[in-house]
């Protein structure tokens, strides 16, 4: 293919290309299959090629759908969707649409995590770019020649060492960056034609994925070091000069990598990496709905953050942003926020302590007038009691941490428990809503990681909302674009986070739900977008825009799946 152009039009779409014959059928975003009408079918060079029918995609959005839907097992559907999006994009998105509540969870959390742990075994067809060391030096080269489609807006990129909570998953990783781009194209309106997941497969330190006979991926030892940084390096420049219109969001890269390539970064091309600030806008978005319902001023909140990862760090800055524009300085401030890894709360007396923990850590003072001792320090339920934590946010990939014990130790401090076991996925969630509502006689605020059904309670059916970060990211990235911003602030990240918590309902709040529902994912998301895009014409960052204006934009960027005219062209 030598040529595929989007065009908008106020009547529609229109995707201007020299493919003719098989070649349409073969590639995704041409590919209507029997909604070709029959005289597109004639200018195409397909008749012949497709049943005589011609059906519109409201009728083969029902069909395929059913037969999608017949498979039980939830990875069988996840193989089902990935395989409509490999041959028709616009059906895959029309289907995504018509029924994302029942299926986001399919296409990403939980599902998505058995679907990269199986990538190599359930292989049908690539999707995306994988970029190896042995490209080094012609990562430019193989930007120009592989993709067809220079206005490029959005990339989902990750390295694949931290998938969820599960680790390294080799080449398996592109599952993910193919499900945070659906959610982007279904939730933000973002057209598929501007979008490319991009796996950085450097190797694998999983030994069965490297003793695997059907593993996929670059069968070496990660890269590490010097020769790691300078790949993304070449990989980042190359982006600047193909894609010169792109963002990229950075997907779950090892803490250590994730922080530099942020820093490294983040005024070189709009970027940001969602497990670090999207993860904390979120949670900070539940905090303060969570304060708000439970009639708590935020100077009085006292976090427990459980788990100091790159979520845990996220949310430790996202936080404080909020609590500092709130009014707490100094040692409140410091004091509202406690942190606890595998060691134990964390302290800046801890030998060994990691770099990226230092700003996590509190005072061995402060620390020591929790009054606990040795392995106290290390026991959640006692240092929740003595610390007065009536917020507990799980960051930590320990299934079942928030006990009875700890969650009671909460109750003396508070009438309303504000917690967030947001680890997911299911398997490895900090707590199962139901017991937290018993042990709390259905009296906790909770929003989870993973998706769970509403509760039965004595008092009636409580709605469990997901903490999940595609409240956030899809309108950062839209807000980002259509401002035209240069580079996403932290800033630009917090009114994410702001634009979230502004977006429940009163008819949520009352229902005591932390974050919107996921039927209202289109409207979040064009008021995180509008928060964000307003900051960065604030801080300069992007052209001066009212908000009227900068609303239009979003609106005019803005898709929704139908099929597009196809223009042919011999150019």
């Amino acid at each position: 293919m030598k040529r595929l152009e989007l065009k908008i039009t106020p009547d529609g779409e229109q995707l201007i290309t020299d493919v003719r014959g098989l070649g349409v059928l073969r590639y995704p975003l041409l590919n209507k299959g029997t909604g070709f009408t029959q005289e597109e079918r004639r200018q195409l060079d397909i008749e012949g090629l497709l049943p005589s029918q011609c059906n519109d995609i409201e009728k083969q959005a029902a069909r395929i759908y059913k037969s999608i839907m017949r498979n039980e097992d939830p990875v069988g559907r996840h193989i089902g969707l990935a395989a409509l999006q490999g041959r028709n994009e616009h059906l895959f998105y029309k289907v995504l649409c018509l029924h994302l509540e029942e299926l986001m969870p399919v296409i990403y959390t939980p599902t998505v995590g058995l679907a990269s742990q199986h990538y190599s075994t359930h292989f049908r067809r690539a999707r995306g770019l994988f970029i190896t060391p042995d490209y080094r030096g012609r990562i430019e080269h193989i930007l120009k020649t592989a993709i067809p489609i220079r206005d490029i807006r959005l990339m989902v990129v990750t390295d694949n060492e931290s998938i969820l909570g599960i680790g390294d998953q080799g080449a398996g990783g592109m599952a993910i960056s193919n499900g945070k781009l659906a959610l982007y194209c279904a939730g933000a309106g973002i057209h598929p034609y501007y979008t490319l997941p991009v796996s950085l497969d450097v190797g694998t330190d999983n030994e069965d994925l490297l003793e695997d006979p059907l593993y996929l991926g670059y069968r070496h030892r990660r890269l590490r070091g010097d020769a790691y940084i300078e790949l993304v390096d070449e990989f980042v420049e190359a982006c600047k000069t193909v894609f010169p219109k792109a963002l990229i969001q950075w997907e779950d890269f090892r803490k250590d990598n994730a922080l530099s390539i942020v820093d490294r970064y983040q005024d070189q091309l709009p970027s940001f990496n969602d497990d670090i600030q999207g993860t904390g806008a979120v949670a900070t978005a539940c905090v303060t709905a969570g304060a708000r319902i439970a009639g708590l001023n935020l100077s009085d909140v006292r976090v427990l953050i459980y788990g100091a990862g790159a979520a845990g760090l996220g949310i430790s800055r996202q936080v404080k942003n909020k609590l500092s524009n709130a009014g707490l300085r100094g040692e409140a401030l410091a004091r509202a926020v406690l942190v606890m890894d595998s060691r134990g709360v964390i302290s800046d007396d801890r030998s060994g302590l990691d770099v990226y923990k230092e700003e996590m850590a509190w005072p061995s003072a402060m620390a020591a007038d929790l009054g606990l001792e040795g392995e106290q320090l290390n026991d959640l339920a006692a240092v929740t009691r003595a610390y007065g934590a009536n917020i507990l946010i799980g960051a930590s990939g320990q299934g079942g941490s928030f006990d009875v014990d700890t969650v009671e130790a909460m109750l003396g401090t508070t009438d309303r428990p504000i917690i967030l076991p947001m680890s997911n996925p299911t398997s490895i969630s900090e707590a199962v809503p139901s017991q937290l509502l018993d042990w709390t006689d259905g009296k906790a605020l909770i929003a989870t990681g993973s998706p769970f059904a509403p509760v039965k309670t004595p008092k009636g059916e409580v709605p469990i909302g997901q903490a999940n970060n595609v409240f956030v990211f899809p309108g950062i990235g839209l807000g980002t674009i259509a401002a035209g911003a240069s580079s996403i602030s932290d800033t630009m990240i917090a009114e994410a986070a702001t634009g979230m918590a502004d977006s429940l309902t009163e008819e949520e709040i009352a229902a005591g739900r932390l974050v919107p529902s996921v039927s209202r994912l289109w409207e979040v998301c064009g008021q995180v977008a509008l928060a964000v895009a307003r900051q960065a014409v604030i801080e300069g960052r992007a052209p001066a825009k009212s908000d009227d204006e900068l609303e239009a934009a979003i609106s005019a960027f803005r898709w929704k799946p139908r099929y597009p005219e196809i223009i042919c062209t011999d150019d």
